[in-house]
Parts: C-alpha cells; structure tokens; sequence
C-alpha cells in the first residue's frame, strides 16, 4: 500500500511553521497532527520522556444537502472521536450518530449521538467548529450517520479520531506510529481533494500552492514515521489507557507557568494567594502525560477568580476510572487540534471516583484565563465532570471533589462559595448562541453551571440539579452534624451520665475532606479540638452537671454547632429495695421444668438503665421491670444472681436461691374412691382420677411455696383447696383444649414450715371427673 507524503508551508497563528505530514492513502485522507496553538514547529519538537504521544486521525466526510455519511470502516487505533467543520460559528442542524467497533473484538457498539448544540465552544480563539468529543474506549472501526433535518450542513465536515496514546510513555524519543485509514475513498479520490482536506486540517484556511516544498527539499514531519516497537501501519491493537493516579497522592509542587515561546509576548504571571481552604489532591499534567510539545504557547491571565462554571464532558459514564487519565490527554487534544484552542479550555477535570485532574497549563493556583464559557472565560474557573449528566446522576466522589476544587479557588480570593457576583459579558453572544451582550453585567451564582453564562444543556440536568448541594459542601456549614452518642455513659432522652470520663461521638453528611476541623464544646468552652476526620473525643468531667455540644468548621470557616446534651458526673451505685425471690407460677410442669417468678425492684438515685440476669441464663430487663417468668430444675437448687446498672454504669449485685421439689399423687393421702390412670403425659407416667364427691387427696411438705398440677380438659369439673385445714379456693379445672401437668393454682408462705394442701373433688354436675398430677413445692 502506497503512501505519498506531502508537506505544506502555512501560517499557523500568524507564525510560518512547517505542516504536520499528511498521509494519503488510496484517496483517503488521514491526517496526525493539526495546529497547536503553538507558535514553532510541532513536528521538531519532542515530548519529554514522562509524556504520552497523542495522535488525532481524520477522515474527510461528504455532505449532500442535509445528509451525510460515513460506513462501517476499519481504523487505526482510537478512543474519543467528535465531528468538525470549517467555519468555528457556523452551527451544525439535525442529529449526528456514531458507533465504533471494539477494538480487536469485531463487536460493535451501539449508536451514541453527538453533541450538536450551540455550547460555548465558539471561543475567539477556535479555528474549526466541532461537536463535543465522545469517549467510546479502545476502538478500531467507526460508521457516523448526519442528518440536518432538512438544512443544510456545514461545509468541510470531517471525523475526529484521537489515540490517546500508552502509558507509560517510552523514554526514548520514539515517535507513534502512522495512523493509516480504510481502503474506501471517502469524499471522492487522488491527492488534489486530500490536499483540499489538509488545509482543512491545518484550520488557518487554504495552502498557498508556490509556498509547497519540492520533494527533494521535504522532509517527513516525525508524526508520519512508525516508531520502533509501534504498530504497524493499519494495526489495530487496543490501546491501554493510562492509569491516572490515586486521589490520595500527595499534590506536586505549584505548577508555574511556561516560558514563551520565542516571538511572543506575555503578561507576568500573578502572584498566587494563599486560599482559606485547602488545596485536594490534584494529578498534574505531568503525572496524567500530558505532552507539552503539542503547543507552546505562554499561557494568559486575569487578575482572581470570582466564579467556578461546572460542565460536563458529554462523554460515555461507562467508562472505568482507570481510563481517565486517557480521557483527559483525548480531550485536550481535540481541543488542540480539532477546537485550534491553546490547551484544554477546562481548567480541571473530575472523573467519577473523584480524582481532579489539572487541565489548562499557566499553574493550578493561579487565574488562568480558560476556553470553557463563551464571554466568562477570564477570572472564571472552569471544572468539567468526565461524563454526560442529561439523565445520570453525578456521583458523590465527583460532587465532593468539584466542591473542593471550587472552594480552593474562591478562596484564593476570599469568595464564597454559596454567595452570587456580578460578571461582565466579555463576548457578544450574538450568532454564537450566546445569551448576553458583550459589556453587559450578569447576576451569577459563585458556583454555576455553563448553561448560566450560555445557551445549553451543559452541565446536564442532573449535574445542574446537584449544584445546590455542590455550593453547600464547598461554603455552606458542614451539614447533617448530630451527637450519634456517648462511650462510657447512658444516654437518655437529652441527659447522659458518666462516672467522670466518656467518649463522645458524632457523625456529619458533609465529607471530611470539606471540613477544617471539629470542637468538643464542654460548658460553652472549647475542650478538645478533633481532625476533620475524627468521630469521637475523649472527655473528662469534674463533678456535677455539664454540657456537651459539637462545633464543627468546615474549610470556608462557616461553623456549626449540634444541640447541647447534658452529663451529669453520678459515681453512687444503684440498689436493690426489695432483694430479689422465687415464688412457683402456673404453667406447664416438666420432669426438668418447674414454672417460677423471680421479683426484685432495684432503685438509682439519678438514673436506673436496666437490671440483667446473669445466673443461670443471661438476660437484659428494663429499668421499669420488676419481675420476670422463668423455670427452675426440679430436685436441684437454683442460684439467680442479677446486676443493676444506672446510666453512669454503676452497678450493684444481688441473688437468690430457689430448690423446687415434684410429689407424686402417690405421696399424697387419699380419701373416698381414686382410679389410677397411666400416660407418658403424666408426670411420672401415672395420675389419679376421682369423679366420687368429696374424695380428697391430701400433701404433707415443708417449703416456702407450693403449686397444684393437674390434667385438663372440656369435661373437668371443680376442686376446692384447702390449706393446713382451711379452704382457699374453689378451682375450676375445664379447658377448651386438653392440657397435661397444668400447675393452675399456688401459694407462698414468707418462710419455709411444714404444711399440707387438700384437694377435695365437687363433683359438678355433668363434669364430675378430675385427674390430678401431683404437687410441686418450693424447699
């Protein structure tokens, strides 16, 4: 396949320069190079050996009226493209569509369009009119699909192809390898249209002619050249994307701004002020391969910054934050050579997880004079979210990180961040889609989104709704701050008690990284100062009652303060009234389960938090509850120890001991006629049974407590107790459903003595029967 290589002579931003080689092949233009903004000649200079070569590709794309197309094609490699024409104000009607084809997979994606709307992007010092760039990841075939909707489109349409290059960069100076296009002809065939194209390419109108070199005076520009260990011309291997890096490096030293080039002038560059919050975590144009060789042009400068305009890419949210790095050199290159701007317009730009990357060169710190909002580019700063935000939400990593962005540099001027400013229009918008006259002074928000200062969607629907959010995490007090609690001491309702130390501890919605710092407040008074990323402090009080409040200051100096809680210093243990007891309980008896009530009643002269059982078993009560049902082994003694605790964490320990014991029916002495039943249902397996009135069952024991069990059913009738020879009760032993070894009636004595309990059967009338199961007692 042969490839002609032809240099031309022209004038890029008024200074003679050598062209960027254009390489034709088969009548398809493609071209690695563009003006740069720079002044010399970009193919002599070299990166350095920290940078990432870029390459921008391009195919000339023939309109017919309103329509216009390109067909599935193969590429050399690419991951951002965008759509270009002549004429910077002239604007592009209808829709454009693109897919691109995965590179070295054969798949192809889905149609993604192109943002055509008037944006801003007409800056003084554009040479081509372009959509915005899409970001569609290592790719090696495009189709692109025009549609003016019945107007006309602009004239010298072409598509924009940029390899953000690998990283790393190689140390050599090894150049990229020649980026080489489909077979296909695309807007006719031979050199004459391509070379049509190239002054297209070059952005500063037609070639002169008896300006081009011979071919023996030329010299291949070194983008035209594969490098060793490059790609072969038409290879289409995916590229790697540079991996930016952690949002927890350490910031690089101040950039400062570059030397101008030769034959140029410029303004000295401000001093940089120090800013009232704190500069985040920023990836320099170093660190992210930024290749300085592309232009060379002395960055400008206004005098502050007064406000931060927020956009967004428009870019594919799909992509993984390790390819930013890549997206921002793809950006910035379009920019360059597609836009013809100096550098990238954006300041900065934030990916999804947060990470800010330095944008347009002249230094982080200082006013740099941008290309990101028509007529509002001086004195602004412009930070863009890589990504499209019509119907995404932004992230909260990408939320924080541009407030922190904003509110370092309004700070350098002591703006804030949540206040407005009045700016002056320094552009007409007139035919531009801008919405102010040139001169004319415009109300704005310090924070504001590009569609503030010009005709578009920019930031996205979403991303403009967030801005709100956006000003307060940059200048308003730090949100959401609330005591969570105390360590080491009770809280209730807004009362905690301590026994004298206690942690504190607290939680805010704002992001640490957006607060200077937090104060514990004890009686009005700054008792501890925390780091912004603390949650707690340790305290000590003296005795009494105090107050306890949090303050925190977020890094526009804005404080808030949480409501008070009061701590009271109590170091007097709780105590038990009433010592706690046993007493048996109805309830369903079992050969290891015997029903008992455990009582206490345990005070605190400031405040009871609760009372735990911790013999045999372990349980939490209230400090309201009194009692609790439990059960006791048979035949074994039992010790129940509780622990009351009041709110400063005092406690105080007491116990009991309880022994009940099972007697058979066959212990008891019988009276009149009994029958005795056999069931494994029955305690001991055996039970008696009387329907005979008056028959009686009597118990003799020594205890402290007894309980009489029973079986039950619908057919039951009544027994009257009697106990040490007088009657206590009349029972009634029916039951809807049938129930065994039912303890239904008790009694207790405040000491253990020797006492008997009678049972004697009535004999009701139609329910004679009753069965009895023995008698529990407590020793």
């Amino acid at each position: 396949m042969a490839i002609q290589t032809v240099l031309r002579k022209r004038r890029v931003w008024g200074t003679a320069a050598t062209a960027t080689a254009l390489a034709v092949v088969t009548g398809v233009l493609v071209t690695n190079g563009g003006p740069g903004g720079g002044g010399t000649a970009q193919a002599a200079k070299r990166p350095a050996p920290h940078a990432v070569r870029t390459a921008l590709h391009t195919v000339a794309v023939k309109a017919e009226g309103d329509q216009a197309a390109l067909g599935k094609r193969d590429t050399g490699p690419f991951s951002l493209l965008g759509l270009s024409w002549t004429k910077p104000a002239a604007e592009l009607p209808g829709t454009v569509r693109v897919r691109a084809r995965a590179a070295g997979t054969g798949t192809w994606g889905a149609w993604q369009s192109l943002g055509t709307e008037g944006d801003g992007t007409a800056q003084p010092e554009s040479t081509r009119g372009a959509t915005e760039p899409l970001w569609v990841g290592p790719s090696d075939g495009v189709q692109v699909d025009v549609d003016g909707r019945g107007s006309a489109l602009p004239a010298g349409l072409r598509l924009e192809l940029v390899d953000p290059g690998k990283s790393p960069a190689p140390a050599s100076d090894a150049d990229p390898a020649a980026f080489v296009a489909d077979d296909e002809p695309a807007g006719g065939t031979g050199p004459a249209e391509g070379d049509e194209a190239a002054d297209a390419d070059s952005g500063t109108g037609t070639a002169d002619p008896a300006s081009s070199p011979t071919p023996a005076e030329s010299t291949p520009a070194a983008e035209s050249s594969p490098a060793a260990g490059s790609p072969a011309p038409g290879a289409s291997a995916p590229v790697a994307p540079s991996a930016p890096a952690s949002p927890s490096t350490p910031a690089a030293p101040t950039t400062t701004a570059t030397t101008p080039a030769a034959g140029t002038t410029t303004t000295p560059p401000p001093t940089a002020p120090p800013s009232t919050a704190p500069r985040p975590p920023i990836v320099t144009r170093a660190q992210w391969g930024a290749d300085e060789s592309m232009n060379d042009e002395a960055p400008e400068y206004g005098t502050k910054v007064e406000a931060v305009f927020v956009h967004h890419t428009v870019d594919a949210n799909s992509y993984s934050c390790d390819q930013s790095a890549a997206m921002v050199r793809a950006i910035r290159t379009y920019h360059i050579k597609t836009n013809g701007w100096k550098d990238v317009g954006y300041h900065f730009l934030v990916d999804k997880c947060g990470t800010i990357f330095e944008g347009r060169k002249g230094g982080v710190d200082l006013p740099v004079i941008g290309a990101h909002t028509y007529g509002f580019n001086t004195d602004t700063t412009g930070v863009a979210v890589l990504g499209d935000y019509n119907k995404a939400a932004p992230s909260s990593a990408a939320k924080t990180a541009v407030a922190r962005i904003a509110a370092w540099k309004l700070g350098q001027y002591k703006e804030d961040p949540t206040g407005k400013v009045g700016l002056v229009a320094g552009a007409d918008g007139s035919g531009t889609g801008g919405k102010f006259k040139k001169g004319q002074t415009v109300t704005l928000n310090r924070i504001s989104g590009h569609r503030d200062g010009y005709a578009t969607e920019c930031p996205g629907t979403q991303l403009y709704a967030a801005l709100p959010e956006i000003r307060t995490l940059a200048g308003g007090a730090v949100a959401g701050l609330k005591i969570t609690g105390f360590t080491g001491a009770g809280v209730s309702g807004t009362k905690a008690w301590t026994k004298g130390t206690a942690t504190v501890r607290w939680s805010a919605t704002t992001p640490s990284t957006l607060v200077n710092r937090y104060e514990v407040l004890v009686d009005g008074k700054v008792s501890v100062t925390a780091k912004a990323t603390a949650t707690s402090a340790a305290l000590t009080f003296a005795s009494g009652t105090h107050t306890v409040a949090v303050r925190a200051v977020h890094v526009s100096g804005k404080a808030s303060t949480t409501a008070s809680t009061t701590v009271v210093v109590d170091r007097t243990a709780p105590s038990f009234g009433t010592k706690p007891s046993t007493a048996l309980r109805t309830g369903t008896v079992g050969s290891t389960s015997v029903p008992v009530t455990l009582k206490w009643a345990a005070t605190d002269a400031a405040a009871l938090k609760e009372v735990r059982l911790t013999k045999p078993s372990a349980v939490t009560y209230g400090p309201t509850t009194k009692s609790a049902s439990l059960t006791a082994k048979p035949a074994a003694t039992t010790t129940w120890s509780l622990t009351a605790y009041d709110q400063a964490g005092n406690t105080a320990s007491a116990s009991t001991t309880s022994a009940p014991a099972i007697l058979q029916e066959s212990s008891g002495k019988k009276t009149g006629k009994w029958t005795t039943k056999s069931s494994s249902s029955y305690l001991g397996g055996k039970s008696y049974s009387s329907s005979a009135k008056n028959a009686s069952l009597t118990y003799t024991f020594t205890g402290r407590g007894a309980s009489l069990v029973f079986s039950r059913a619908s057919t039951s009738g009544q027994v009257y107790v009697y106990v040490d020879g007088v009657k206590k009760a009349t029972v009634d032993l029916k039951s809807s459903t049938t129930k065994y070894r039912d303890a239904q009636w008790t009694t207790a004595w405040s000491k253990s003595g020797k006492h008997t309990v009678k049972v004697v059967v009535v004999a009701t009338k139609g329910r004679p029967t009753i069965t009895t199961d023995g008698l529990v007692y407590l020793k």
